[in-house]
């Protein structure tokens, strides 16, 4: 078995504000990554940290770019528990695309009209919930998320695992903490196993 991990963001920016006030949602924003750590997440959206309005596939890190800029970024992480068929189908997927990312464009008329409950999708693009969602089929794994998907919609897919919910630039260091203390039971348990 392989997990994924799905990232939900609000990081706060002008457009996710927008986006949050219009959908009444959580979450603006939708990634996915294929390491625990998070080094590397995939999705659509903007290609630089200071204009929403140039986008396209993008790698998004917890430090790097936008969540760099915006350190304030909310977060839900979870897991899903997959197959190594489906990781390896998921991650040829995701090279494909980024191999070829110059034909790829952000889908802004597909992410207004969801505000409409309309779905609009021209070849070659995206907004990155229709990223995260395709990413996923192409992998084989069965979803209840809708054809006019939000991120939001990502709280909803069956048999996850929730692993974190905070501040996205504390990730790293809650589950190291988590980590500490785990050990610290388990070697306090075996002190008073030894007595």
């Amino acid at each position: 078995m392989q997990k994924i991990y799905i990232v939900l963001t609000h990081t706060g920016t002008l457009l996710s504000r927008i986006i949050r006030k219009w959908t009444k949602d959580e979450f603006t924003h939708v990634s996915i990554a294929l390491d625990e750590d998070l080094n590397q997440m995939y999705s659509f959206g903007r290609l630089h940290p200071y204009n929403p309005f140039w986008g396209g596939f993008v790698k998004e890190g917890i430090h790097t770019g936008t969540f760099k800029r915006f350190k304030k970024t909310e977060a839900f992480i979870y897991s899903l528990d997959i197959t190594q068929e489906q990781y390896i189908m998921i991650k040829n997927e995701i090279k494909r695309i980024e191999e070829h990312k110059a034909e790829y464009y952000f889908n802004i008329l597909g992410l207004l009209a969801v505000g409409f409950h309309k779905k609009i999708q021209p070849k070659h693009s995206f907004y990155c919930a229709e990223f995260v969602k395709y990413i996923l089929e192409s992998g084989d794994i069965s979803t209840n998320l809708p054809t006019i998907v939000r991120p939001e919609d990502f709280k909803y897919i069956k048999d996850y695992t929730i692993i974190y919910s905070g501040k996205l630039k504390k990730y790293n260091k809650e589950k190291k903490r988590e980590y500490i203390m785990k050990c610290i039971e388990m070697c306090t348990k075996k002190k008073k196993e030894a007595i």
